[in-house]
């Protein structure tokens, strides 16, 4: 191992003097690193300060991994910093890429974090980076008996591996507990109880690397999901149906020898130290009908707390599971609908987690499948970190042409995954009537051909005068029935033209006001065309001639009554541009407030006239 380490020092010392002109105007002066591995995913934490010493702008600073250390990579952010040892909480952050930049080592992988803006000469900037890894600390030995301590192996670099030089830099080391077996010791290393320090270290050339390698006690249980499927089925009925699909294993160092229950049971602590013997999923707020069964059924060995903050439940598999062994379990619950789905610009939007709710679980491979309504159309996903995208089908029960389904996934998952995502669709609500039309259609129209034949009058021919007469004035009271309709339109939009001045007076907002007087202008237009053949087939009609001065004069009075409302708003707008007073606006528009008040109870009596008829 140490002879490993040694080729690859010479190898990126050997680059760094070939590539160091290359990036040369950016300094790293200050970075502190922390390595938290009290857990089974390696979380680095770096601070980094850069100063710009070139005389050309920067804007964007190149972080460098070695490739083997780069497929582990499952996350990397950069945020603004907070100081150090504080984590960063806020979704504020600076993009990250993958980048290939010329003259580069090969050997190297490279993201590029843009700077929120341009370093010039002299320039200096802090910020955080955060880089997650999975399957980073590796078991040695590789396995154990059921009385063995597990032990594990973390191989990283002293000197903080970058494309540019650095002036000073520290690295701590956080263990889950203070029995080390060994660690690399250089130059200004020190163990302080469960953590171990290198540097301060300074002038370091860019690409420098020095290894280190850990190997300590950590008994905490490696649990790994090697594929974990969520389906997110929505009912617009008020429920979010959650079921998880979990094939769990163990990670850790491999069981050898025979296990005995009875040992584990008597001394749990020390014959089965890293064995997972529960789990805790945090679930959301309000989760209901909270079920957890395996391949044989319900498991009854588990727990749940609930309150107005949180839901938690405690997994008890049915056997305590040590390492490399397996295990498949499913969850399930319910959400209320309206604290996660709402409609946005005409779509509806589901804002919901990604990622697991079980509390530091790695996932090989994370499948989240977004069941929506059956007529759901025009859908899109928004996320905050790149993921496979695919569609499906679901057909369940009374579905016609089945049930839209979202696929999306993403590899090497960890709990920093966890965010919020969006699914956007388009839904028309009448068709939740579909399934409940269906249920009752046998019924209905039995029942329908009964009262037909109850009902048919087989005496009179449907060719006769009163037959027709009957139909004609049938299509006379459709007719006047669609009129009331539009100017009952009518009236709602000259409500709303109302409502615009109100809001005027108390937001001062002239062009909203006028955004609603040109919507209020166009609906009208539109209302008044399907007016006009209402109109001439009224008139044509020899059955609407005792009610078609009524409806006329209804048309009339309605037609007055929005030139006076229009004249009124354009007043009241004119008023607000010219910076008028409220009283002077309040004396321009009296004249017209009492022949407008007048002209809607004309309108309003007219309309309960010809409902009458």
């Amino acid at each position: 191992m140490r002879e490993m380490g040694l080729r690859v020092d010479v190898f990126l010392l050997v680059l760094a003097v070939v590539w160091a002109p290359v990036l040369s105007d950016l300094v790293i002066s200050k970075v502190d690193r922390r390595i938290d591995l009290t857990s089974q995913i390696a979380r680095i934490t770096s601070t980094l300060k850069v100063v710009n010493e070139g005389s050309s702008l920067v804007s964007e600073v190149l972080l460098a991994f070695p490739e083997k250390q780069a497929k582990l990579l499952a996350h990397l952010t950069a945020t603004p910093t907070e100081g150090k040892g504080k984590a960063k909480g806020s979704s504020i952050g600076y993009p990250v890429q993958n980048v290939h930049p010329k003259d580069m080592p090969p050997a190297l992988t490279f993201y590029s974090v843009a700077l929120p803006k341009g370093l010039g000469k002299g320039d200096s900037f802090t910020f955080d980076v955060l880089a997650v890894f999975t399957h980073a600390l590796k078991p040695f030995p590789e396995k154990v008996t059921q009385a063995d301590i597990q032990l594990l192996v973390f191989q990283e670099s002293a000197y903080y591996l970058s494309p540019y030089a650095v002036k000073v830099q520290t690295l701590s080391v956080k263990l889950p507990d203070a029995r080390i077996e060994s660690y690399t010791k250089v130059e200004n290393t020190k163990n302080v109880g469960s953590e171990i320090k290198y540097g301060p270290y300074e002038n370091l050339s860019p690409l420098s690397f020095s290894p280190i390698v850990v190997h300590f006690e950590s008994n905490q249980p490696f649990a790994v999901a090697e594929e974990l499927v969520r389906e997110i089925e929505i009912s617009h009925w008020g429920n979010i149906q959650v079921t998880e699909h979990y094939k769990l294993v163990h990670g850790g160092a491999q069981s050898k020898g025979e296990f005995s229950r009875l040992d584990y049971q008597a001394r749990p602590h020390v014959r089965g130290q890293s064995a997972i013997r529960r789990l805790v999923a945090k679930l959301p707020p309000r989760a209901h009908s909270v079920y957890y069964r395996d391949e044989i059924g319900n498991v009854s060995t588990s727990n749940l707390w609930s309150d107005s903050k949180k839901t938690e439940l405690e997994i008890e598999p049915r056997y305590p599971m040590f390492g490399g062994w397996r295990t498949a379990f499913t969850i399930g619950y319910g959400l209320p609908l309206h604290e996660y789905l709402f409609e946005s610009d005409g779509k509806r939007v589901l804002n919901i987690s990604f990622g697991c709710p079980v509390n530091e679980v790695v996932i090989d491979t994370l499948i989240v499948k977004v069941v929506l309504p059956e007529g759901s159309r025009d859908i899109s996903v928004s996320a905050p970190f790149p993921l496979k995208q695919g569609r499906e089908t679901k057909f369940s029960h009374l579905d016609l042409v089945g049930r839209p389904v979202v696929v999306l996934e993403k590899t090497n998952a960890v709990p920093e995954h966890n965010q919020k995502f969006q699914v956007y669709y388009k839904f028309n609500s009448l068709a939740m009537l579909t399934e409940p039309l269906m249920l009752i259609s046998g019924f209905f129209f039995l029942f329908i051909a009964g009262i037909v034949y109850m009902h048919v009058d087989m005496s009179i021919s449907k060719s006769s005068p009163a037959y027709l007469a009957k139909l004609q004035w049938d299509e006379v009271q459709a007719a006047i029935q669609k009129i009331q309709n539009i100017i009952n339109r009518c009236l709602l939009i000259h409500d709303k033209l109302e409502a615009s001045l109100r809001d005027l007076s108390r937001t001062g907002d002239v062009q909203a006001c006028k955004a609603a007087r040109k919507a209020a202008d166009g609906s009208l237009k539109e209302l008044s065309k399907e007016m006009k053949p209402l109109l001439a087939f009224l008139q044509s009609s020899h059955q609407a001639a005792q009610i078609l001065p009524k409806v006329e004069e209804l048309v009339v009075k309605e037609k007055d009554l929005e030139e006076r409302l229009m004249v009124k708003h354009s007043t009241v707008v004119d008023c607000y541009e010219k910076k008028y007073g409220g009283r002077e606006i309040e004396s321009r528009v009296a004249s017209h407030l009492q022949k407008i008040a007048a002209l809607r109870q004309e309108v309003d009596d007219l309309l309960d006239f010809i409902d009458e008829i």
